[in-house]
């Protein structure tokens, strides 16, 4: 990611509550909770890539997943740690860039909820290799992002499910493609997402 982008990102973190931004949920998110459980993910080494307000590393620390998160904001890693070490949860957080990974493990599950959908085409492509070094062979990428089908005029890059397919394919055995929303934690609006269960090839 550019500075410019890496700036932006820090100025937004930096410069308020992070539970007023649109896209905060204050616990697991459904979907993922739900995917956990059908997949009979019941602990391992998880990433939250692109933590944010850290409320997703949270969540699965608090079931006891052992917990890595990420952010390119070093202002949303500190406030999320901070929020860790209050409710005592023991989370491995890390500034960093997944387009510019400095992580030197792999993980059996990773959790992007929000992370692809804002970069451009060109950047995606790169993202798709990008994760799958970051994941065991066989492990499970869990993505949520804007659908195609959302129509507002503001927000992120629209996915469809016919991209997905084709950047993943070469990489990810496609497990699931489902249509949902990003739930609202106080009632707002609901944007239209896709939910992805995308299994790395071995």
């Amino acid at each position: 990611m550019n500075d410019e982008k890496k700036s932006s990102w820090e100025r937004l973190y930096s410069s308020g509550a992070v539970e007023s931004l649109p896209w905060f949920y204050p616990g697991l998110d459904p979907d993922f909770e739900q995917a956990l459980e059908s997949w009979g993910i019941s602990g391992g080494q998880a990433l939250d890539l692109c933590t944010g307000p850290g409320t997703q590393a949270l969540a699965l620390a608090q079931r006891v997943y052992r917990v890595t998160a990420t952010d390119i904001s070093g202002s949303a890693v500190e406030k999320a740690s901070r929020l860790a070490r209050e409710k005592g949860l023991e989370i491995a957080f890390q500034q960093n860039d997944i387009m510019d990974n400095r992580l030197e493990r792999v993980f059996d599950f990773v959790i992007d909820r929000g992370c692809y959908h804002v970069f451009p085409l060109e950047q995606r492509a790169k993202y798709v290799p990008a994760v799958a070094d970051l994941l065991k062979n066989g492990g499970l990428l869990l993505l949520k992002c804007f659908s195609n089908r959302e129509k507002r005029s503001d927000g992120p890059y629209r996915i469809s499910p016919g991209e997905i397919k084709k950047l993943f394919s070469s990489l990810f055995q496609i497990e699931s493609i489902k249509h949902t929303v990003f739930q609202s934690g106080d009632g707002g609006r609901e944007p239209k997402a896709l939910f992805c269960v995308l299994r790395k090839r071995r």
